[in-house]
């Protein structure tokens, strides 16, 4: 009576549950798991939760293997943390498992089936779809490879540098350019030579590019790589140069140096040059002067300045009343966003020729004087 029962509540559970989660019901013992074909990436760790099922009314010892792994795959048995080849089951009850099964990164694309087997009991077969094709290497990437900019811009790319075999590498990062151009690279925020990668894992790469001061404008090709003794990658940036900016400040006639008297003014012109190869937009002029001294400029801005030409700016100089004699320096300074001109002018201040007439006519006051007073007193 009691096999009969026994048979129809098997019978039931084979008629109620998909044959594609239970194996090996009709010994009363079978496997379950809710994932019996999936499709993952290369490299990829899979983990299974495995249950054995006990219908029996004996307990029943379960030795768990894996059967037809691929070549290169590998696989672990846990249950609560402990690594497993046997499980034990009381009667009409049911234990778990845990099973990881690491897919090696060089593996072709393509359909890969296995078993989990509780020898002489069940088996469940299971099936992994690879979703693209394997490598064995590194790769060196990043999602903007083109920057545009002047001069004197610094391009900074954001790289990923992916270890895609199973060992740490120590990359050695190196680059090619031309000379007078810089190319640093940064990994965590520190300027560095090397970057250490763990295996299929991928490390953030800074690299920063800086022109030399006198490139022209066009495109430049900056190769940067990644390497070990047993793998490399490279990595094609391109810099574009838009041109130059640079300016130059000075005078018509090159000279850097004026007199002025104390407490008076003096018109100078200045010559704006934009010597670069790109246009200048909103240059200002200011001026260093020494103290109650005043400096103005007319124009004070200079709205655009043509690639190649140039401008006057006329500068209003007032000394103080109180210079005294000497040389004074004036620093004026032209300045756009991209480009600055300072040029230092020496400026000697004369005495006033009214003070120069006032003091002669004190020193005929005082021989006047003097000439009296002998005249008067002399013969005595």
């Amino acid at each position: 009576m009691k096999a009969n029962c026994l048979k129809l509540i098997l019978l039931l559970l084979v008629g109620l549950c998909p044959a594609s989660m239970i194996y090996g019901a009709q010994g009363g013992v079978f496997l379950y798991t809710p994932y019996t074909k999936i499709s993952v990436p290369p490299g990829q760790t899979i983990t299974y939760s495995v249950e054995v099922h006990n219908n029996t009314s004996a307990v029943q010892n379960a030795a768990i293997n894996i059967v037809g792994l691929p070549k290169g795959w590998t696989y672990s048995l846990k249950a609560d943390s402990w690594s497993i080849t046997q499980l034990s089951v009381l009667p009409k009850d049911q234990k778990s498992f845990t099973l990881k099964v690491d897919v090696p990164l060089k593996v072709n694309k393509g359909v890969y089936r296995f078993s989990v087997v509780a020898a002489g009991l069940a088996q469940m077969p299971l099936t992994v779809i690879i979703s693209e094709q394997g490598t064995y290497q590194t790769a060196f990437s990043t999602d903007q490879p083109n920057m545009e900019g002047n001069s004197k811009a610094s391009f900074t790319f954001n790289a990923n540098l992916k270890n895609q075999t199973d060992a740490q590498q120590l990359y050695s990062l190196t680059s090619e350019y031309q000379r007078g151009w810089s190319v640093i690279f940064r990994v965590n925020a520190k300027e560095t030579t090397s970057a250490q990668v763990e295996p299929n894992g991928t490390q953030s790469v800074t690299i920063e590019i800086n022109p030399p001061a006198n490139v022209k404008a066009g495109k430049y090709k900056i190769p940067v790589h990644a390497a070990t003794s047993t793998t490399s990658a490279s990595l094609d940036l391109e810099v574009v140069i838009t041109g130059t900016y640079d300016v130059e400040l000075t005078t018509p006639e090159g000279l850097l140096s004026t007199d002025i008297t104390a407490g008076s003014t003096k018109k100078m012109n200045l010559l704006v040059k934009n010597t670069g190869t790109s246009d200048l937009s909103g240059i200002s002029l200011k001026a260093n002067a020494p103290a109650d001294w005043e400096v103005t400029f007319e124009p004070a801005k200079v709205n655009v300045l043509a690639a190649g030409s140039s401008t006057t700016v006329v500068a209003t100089m007032k000394a103080s009343r109180k210079a005294i004699p000497g040389d004074y320096i004036t620093k004026m300074t032209a300045s756009a966003p991209e480009a600055t001109s300072t040029a230092e002018f020496r400026v000697t201040v004369k005495t006033s020729i009214l003070w120069g007439w006032l003091g002669i006519l004190i020193i005929a006051a005082v021989l006047g004087g003097v000439y009296y007073l002998f005249r008067k007193y002399g013969r005595r």
